[in-house]
């Protein structure tokens, strides 16, 4: 272990901007892997604990996060599903191959009502994602309505067949997804028509009112996010109606610089941990390029930027389908988190929504399962907890005025804040794989005093957790002084730590 380095930041706790949506705090499933199929979904025969198939503990642990919203059926999986497949007596249900994940066979066990059954259990809203690439309008059209539409027409009554009599609420409605490439190879311009077309007849029923969200772009591909702003027209004319969609996404995965899917998760060099580090911080120059091409249209930000894919994309675990995209989870991929979301509250007034990829069993998970019924929180998973404070809350301006340079050019501290009711939450991340990190912290505008400290780290900057040690990666008390208005915080390496003020 290096000497201990300092740093310093200054927080202004009287400056409220603007609220981070709890949304920014969102998940993912997909048709992939053991995301849905061994772990959210068992079956109501399994011998795991279940609610109508559905994983009991699962819900439990996701239900400790305040989990606002949960994105389905995917992913590339969206766009090679029809939806009606999913509905009716399972075992009437027609079976599909899953060509994207693994060339399995998809038996359509879980569907529109099982995914609405878990949302509700969850407290989640619902972000369905509509199939443009292999689908039609009309089917587009006609899933909205059979989720959402109550009174007598032909989709109520289907889905009133099928044993739900009310419509559910759906806020969230993606239109197709990566268009680009999976979802159909499409060129900006013609996915910006279809975009416009199918968001046409994905309609209001009622008192649900749809948020529609534009398949974007891939990284820092602002042409894509242009073209679908230019389609969209004058927003600020006083005559024009609401957008066709209210949102633009774009997808955003981290890696330790070699590319996706092609370096170890547990197994990585001290050049591999800040090339990763490198890679996670560079997500705020990607949000500020495709911020800069909305505000050229968009002045009054009626359209929200949404990151619905994010996080590592590591290889498998050695043994296991490179199809399902199983991979572990240890410390680097916790502050891969945490440097997002001090990115994401920075620009919460455009961003409105952001989903990591994925919640169970894929890619960076908040959770493991595997069949004997053993569950494991990941290190990522508790950085969504301790953060669990800055949702709905208003940003405050956290500014770092000294701090080590680490790994050639990577700054050694990331800091956020935000503030609600008369309490604030700072979260601080030392990106320094092996030196200690003393944090001075002027908190200025008003009087504070510390309630809770908490500290996220493991041995080393690979270490995770597993069935046999599911603890070795686990938030503990943190001792803090707060003195004359300077909190004072000792970091260890590579980790993350939460500070809850009480203010007066």
């Amino acid at each position: 272990m290096h000497a201990t380095t300092t740093a310093r930041a200054v927080i202004d706790l009287d400056v409220p901007g603007d609220v981070i949506s709890r949304h920014l705090y969102g998940h993912f499933a997909e048709h992939l892997g053991r995301c849905i199929y061994g772990g959210f979904w068992v079956g109501e025969d399994s011998p795991i604990p279940n609610v109508r198939g559905i994983r009991s503990d699962v819900v439990e642990a996701l239900r400790a996060l305040g989990i606002p919203n949960l994105r389905w059926p995917g992913g590339c999986f969206a766009d090679d599903y029809h939806w009606r497949d999913g509905i009716g007596p399972r075992e009437s249900r027609p079976t599909m191959v899953n060509t994207h994940w693994g060339d399995v066979v998809e038996n359509n066990h879980f569907g529109t009502h099982e995914f609405m059954d878990l949302c509700e259990l969850l407290g989640a809203d619902a972000y369905v994602n509509g199939n443009v690439g292999s689908g039609t309008v009309r089917e587009m059209s006609e899933w909205v309505e059979y989720l959402t539409r109550d009174g007598d027409s032909p989709m109520a009554r289907l889905r009133r067949e099928n044993g739900r009599d009310e419509p559910w609420k759906v806020p969230f409605w993606g239109i197709g997804n990566e268009a680009w490439g999976c979802g159909g190879n499409m060129t900006a311009q013609q996915y910006a028509l279809e975009a416009r077309r199918y968001g046409t007849y994905c309609r209001n029923h009622g008192g649900n009112e749809l948020y529609r969200i534009a398949a974007g772009a891939s990284d820092d591909d602002i042409a894509w996010t242009r073209a679908l702003m230019e389609s969209l027209g004058c927003l600020t004319c006083g005559s024009n109606p609401t957008p066709v969609f209210q949102g633009v996404s774009f997808h955003y995965y981290s890696h330790a610089g070699g590319g996706i899917n092609t370096e170890s998760a547990t197994s990585f060099t001290e050049d591999e941990f800040y090339g990763t580090m490198r890679k996670a911080l560079d997500v705020e120059r990607v949000i500020r390029r495709h911020e800069a091409v909305m505000d050229s249209y968009d002045p009054d930000r009626k359209v929200g930027l949404i990151l619905d894919e994010w996080g590592t994309w590591w290889n498998v675990e050695p043994g296991t389908n490179p199809g399902f995209l199983f991979q572990q989870n240890t410390v680097r991929d916790a502050l891969v988190a945490s440097v997002h979301f001090d990115a994401f509250h920075r620009h919460a007034g455009r961003l409105k929504m952001a989903n990591i990829a994925q919640t169970l069993n894929v890619l960076q998970a908040m959770i493991l399962t595997d069949d004997s019924g053993a569950m494991v929180l990941t290190p990522t998973y508790h950085v969504f907890e301790m953060n669990r404070g800055h949702h709905d809350a208003a940003a405050l301006a956290a500014h770092v005025l000294s701090a080590p340079v680490v790994g050639g050019d990577v700054p050694g501290l990331s800091v956020s804040a935000s503030t609600r009711d008369d309490g604030a939450l700072v979260s601080l991340s030392n990106l320094s794989v092996d030196a200690p990190l003393e944090v001075q912290v002027d908190l200025r505008g008003r009087a504070a005093s510390v309630r809770r400290a908490r500290v996220l780290t493991g041995e080393d900057a690979a270490a995770h957790n597993t069935p046999e040690t599911p603890d070795a990666v686990a938030p503990v008390a943190l001792e803090t002084s707060l003195e004359a208005g300077v909190l004072s915080v000792a970091l260890p390496p590579h980790s993350f730590a939460t500070v809850e003020l009480d203010l007066a």
